[in-house]
Order: structure tokens, then C-alpha cells, then sequence
């Protein structure tokens, strides 16, 4: 067995947690060669990792918006690029019905999760190979462990890789005065926002205490709560818009982040990043971001949390702000932030 494809479309936090994983296979087997089919939004990322050849882009969101047009002039091409070569396994590390028809389309062998731990159940009747890892465990963690078992061999218990080492990132498209905290103040849940009244009161700490702050943004309507939150603030920048790789160059040379639950808390933590992650209704147990100095600081003032829900429904509320973070305030949140850049010795 030498080359194996991958499939893991979507989304940012979910193709940085499979990186571990490829790091894992490639140390046990620096024979293999990996091929990925990744979203268009998060084709830079496996792109970043030295074991990857080939990046299949994938722009099934677009797709299901033009479905018309994609049949007519593009599923040809990219079922071509798709099938190109024949790969010794096909592994579905996503676990959905539409990665695992990416699976099946390709050229070999398919393996993926059983149905005790399938993302979406009945997929897992389109692989050749389906493998039990509980869902109760971390997404590092399962992934790991179905690359171990489907490849065949030991699941390493050591620290973990996620390939970026040796990457050299760009220098920053603004500059930073340091020392810099950069703010991930957008998700795409509702629910997973933290409310403005908090950042600006994090904000106003931070310059109290001499830090500059960035807030990226990805859309123009993360642009606008950015600017909302900069506003009339010197020493708070909103950067111009910037590619994935522009952006971890920016969260390499920040001092420390502060994210909600999103994919750029992924990134900062697999690089390393002293980062901060606020956590509501989705459980840090199961998808924290994970690395060498990230800390999550979880809600627990409700017995509903962690809900998994997009809109908020607890007693006397139902809307998109989740109550639970409302509660988590940015007090507490600057007192954990202090120890992410100021960690007790050990």
C-alpha cells in the first residue's frame, strides 16, 4: 500500500483535527502518499501538510446552488480529476452521505466508520472496510484511530503532529503593533456568537493593558460586526480580507488569541497559539480545540448545556443569542485569558 486518498470536505476545525492523524500514518509508513478531496473554502489546508500530493477541490456548496450548471458543464471534469488514479484505500473521514459517495466514486477501496460511530447512519453501506470508533471520544482522537486501524497499524499515544512545523506563513497584510491579541469574534452559528456588549468590554481590557487587537473576518457580514467592534478604538484593526494561509500568518505572530467555537480556534491551537476558546452550546469534550497552549473556558451556569443547537431554547428565551454565553462574562474570560499568557511554570 503507497497512495491513499482521503476524504474530508468540510469543515476548517474538522480538516486541521484529521492532521494528527496523516502526521500518525506517515511516521509509521513514510512510504505512503496522500491525495485529499477538500472543500474549495478549505483547500489551502491540507495543501499545508507535507505527506498531501494532490488537493481534489470539491465545491459541492456551490454545487447545490447551481446544480444545473455543475451537471452541465462541470461534473464531468471533476469525476475525471476524481477517478484519474487508482488509489490502495479510499478513507471517509467525515463520515457523511456525501463523503461517502465521494468515496465510493473513486478508484479503490473504501473504508470508513461503522455504524456505531457513523456521522450520518446508512453511509457506511457505500464502504468496503467499516471500522468501530466510538463517537464519545474526541475528533483527534477518532480520527486517529480510524487512519491506525484502516492502514494497519499502532495508534501512536504520544503528541500530537499536525505537519505545520516546517511551514513558512506569511507575514501579516497589517501591521501589528505588537504585542498583538488577535479576536475571532465570528462562527456560523447564532448560537456561537459572543455577545458585542462582551467583546467591547475585552477589548477595552486589552487596550487598558497595552495589547493591540485584530479582528479577522470572512464575509462582509463579519467585516461589518468587526468594524462595528473597532470602532472609534485605535489600537484595534480590522484587517483587509486575507486567505486562509495569510490568516494563519496572522494568528503565528499574534501573542495569544481569543476565539468563539470556530475553525481559526482550531488553527491557532495546531500552531501552537496560546488561545483562548468560549464554548456554549457545543461540548469542548468532544470538538475543543486542541494543541500545546489552548484552554477552553466552557458556560456552565444552565443544565441545558451543551445543548448542540443553533437556536437557543431555555427557560423564557428562544432566539439566536445563546443565554449560556450571555452568562459567561468577560471577566471571567480576561482572568483565563491571563493564565493562557502567563501558564504556571510546568
Amino acid at each position: 500500500m503507497t497512495h491513499i486518498l482521503l476524504v474530508k470536505l468540510s469543515s476548517m476545525g474538522d480538516l486541521i483535527q484529521l492532521l494528527p492523524a496523516l502526521s500518525d500514518a506517515r511516521a509509521q509508513h513514510p512510504e505512503l502518499r496522500f491525495d485529499w478531496v477538500a472543500d474549495t473554502a478549505f483547500a489551502e489546508i491540507p495543501r499545508w501538510h507535507p505527506a498531501v500530493d494532490r488537493v481534489i477541490v470539491s465545491a459541492h456548496r456551490q454545487w447545490r446552488e447551481r446544480k444545473s450548471e455543475f451537471l452541465r458543464h462541470g461534473a464531468g471534469a471533476w469525476l475525471r480529476e476524481l477517478r484519474a488514479r487508482r488509489y490502495d484505500l479510499v478513507i471517509d473521514a467525515q463520515g457523511s452521505w456525501k463523503s461517502a459517495a465521494v468515496t465510493a466514486l473513486a478508484r479503490g477501496p473504501g473504508a470508513g466508520l461503522d455504524r456505531t460511530g457513523i456521522r450520518e447512519p446508512g453511509a457506511q453501506g457505500l464502504y468496503r472496510q467499516r471500522y468501530p470508533v466510538p463517537r464519545n471520544r474526541h475528533a483527534i482522537a477518532r480520527w486517529r484511530a480510524l487512519l491506525a486501524m484502516a492502514i494497519g497499524y499502532r495508534q501512536p499515544t504520544g503528541d500530537l503532529d499536525f505537519g505545520l512545523s516546517a511551514v513558512s506563513w506569511p507575514v501579516p497584510p497589517v501591521d501589528l503593533p505588537a504585542p498583538a491579541l488577535t479576536l475571532v469574534t465570528n462562527a456560523t452559528w447564532p448560537t456561537k456568537h459572543w455577545p458585542d456588549a462582551h467583546w467591547h468590554q475585552l477589548i477595552e481590557r486589552g487596550l487598558d493593558h497595552g495589547y493591540s487587537l485584530v479582528l479577522p473576518w470572512g464575509s462582509a457580514t463579519e467585516r461589518q460586526r468587526a468594524e462595528r467592534l473597532a470602532a472609534n478604538r485605535p489600537g484595534v484593526l480590522v484587517p483587509p480580507r486575507m486567505s486562509l494561509t495569510e490568516i494563519a500568518g496572522l494568528l503565528a505572530a499574534s501573542v495569544a488569541v481569543v476565539s468563539v467555537d470556530t475553525g481559526l480556534a482550531h488553527l491557532a491551537a495546531a500552531l501552537g497559539r496560546p488561545v483562548l476558546t468560549l464554548y456554549g452550546p457545543t461540548d469542548p469534550r468532544l470538538i475543543a480545540a486542541t494543541g500545546p497552549a489552548a484552554q477552553h473556558l466552557q458556560a456552565d451556569t444552565r443544565d441545558c448545556i451543551p445543548c448542540g443547537r443553533r437556536q437557543c431554547r431555555t427557560q423564557g428565551y428562544q432566539g439566536p443569542e445563546a443565554q449560556c454565553l450571555r452568562e459567561l462574562t468577560p471577566a471571567l474570560a480576561w482572568a483565563r485569558l491571563e493564565q493562557v499568557l502567563s501558564p504556571s511554570p510546568g
